[in-house]
């Protein structure tokens, strides 16, 4: 390969810094205005990219025991039975669906990729959580998407691609299928099973649209609590979540309570950097 030439490696210098202002630049004026003072966000006209003297208030104001604090533990539980209920009943379905020779395998990964081409509705979704006694129950964020298609066909895929010769090993070993799954298949898809982990940690995280229509507010987690608070207009008191069109907080609490919901996937995120690509692309192109 030619060695660049000058100009070409300013352009991609400049690309580069571009692009970081693009993305460094809103965040650090998020959390900037979250440590301001309301009278400063006033006077530079509602953000603040420095501020002059920093305060905690707005972070003290919303972790002091109400709705956004109660809200935070609903969020932390969710997403970690879910992401771990989930991991595990696509692990069990993907390792079943790998192997050859299964009864009902191929009509049963026909159905499971039939629902992904043609989801339901909101509404028969709706009527079956209702149906099962679910509404208004935590479950309901869990149980209508234990499984995602997509993280299933990657597992799946990247449980196809161990050597067949290590399922045989361990069969002449007297290993049975419990025993190769959890001593073998495990232990080498943790790039693939850390991929998967962090797709469903974030959907759980991030999911607000169930919890709106199944939940009522004083159930609600962080992300539904966050989007009615910054977008839907409504205030946060010590009792809950006030009706829309009344006098909204001010906007630092309200960047603080979008750093809050921020931070924890930006924390989760570099320890599973790493594995995107060896987990991803190597069970895509298995499958």
């Amino acid at each position: 390969m030619e060695k660049p030439k000058p100009l070409t490696t300013v352009a991609k210098a400049i690309a580069v810094v571009a692009v970081l202002a693009l993305v460094l630049v809103p965040f650090i004026v998020i959390i900037s205005t979250s440590l301001a003072s309301n009278r400063e966000v006033v006077a530079n006209g509602g953000w603040v990219l420095w501020p002059t003297d920093p305060t905690l208030r707005a972070y003290r104001n919303i972790l002091s025991g109400g709705i956004v604090t109660k809200a935070l533990g609903v969020s932390v539980g969710i997403t970690v039975i879910g992401t771990l209920a989930s991991l595990a009943c696509t692990s069990f379905l993907a390792y079943a669906l790998s192997r050859p020779g299964v009864l009902g395998g191929k009509p049963i990964l026909l159905i499971v990729l039939f629902t992904f081409l043609f989801p339901p509705g909101m509404i028969p979704a709706f009527l079956l959580v209702k149906g099962l006694g679910l509404q208004n129950m935590y479950a309901a964020l869990i149980a209508p998407v234990l499984i995602n298609v997509f993280n299933l066909v990657v597992l799946r895929g990247f449980f196809q691609g161990i050597p067949e010769e290590l399922y045989e090993a361990a069969r002449l070993d007297g290993a049975g299928d419990w025993t190769v799954f959890w001593r073998i298949v495990l232990p080498l898809s943790k790039a693939a099973l850390a991929v998967v982990g962090l797709f469903y940690a974030v959907s759980y995280w991030n999911a607000w649209f169930n919890a709106s229509i199944y939940l009522e507010s004083d159930h609600w987690p962080l992300s539904q609590v966050l989007r009615t608070y910054v977008i839907g207009g409504a205030q946060i008191t010590d009792t809950g979540l006030s009706e829309a069109g009344m006098v909204s907080a001010p906007q630092t609490t309200q960047m603080a309570v979008l750093v809050i919901a921020t931070v924890p996937i930006l924390v989760v995120y570099p320890f599973v950097q790493k594995y995107f690509t060896k987990g991803v692309l190597t069970g895509a192109i298995k499958s």
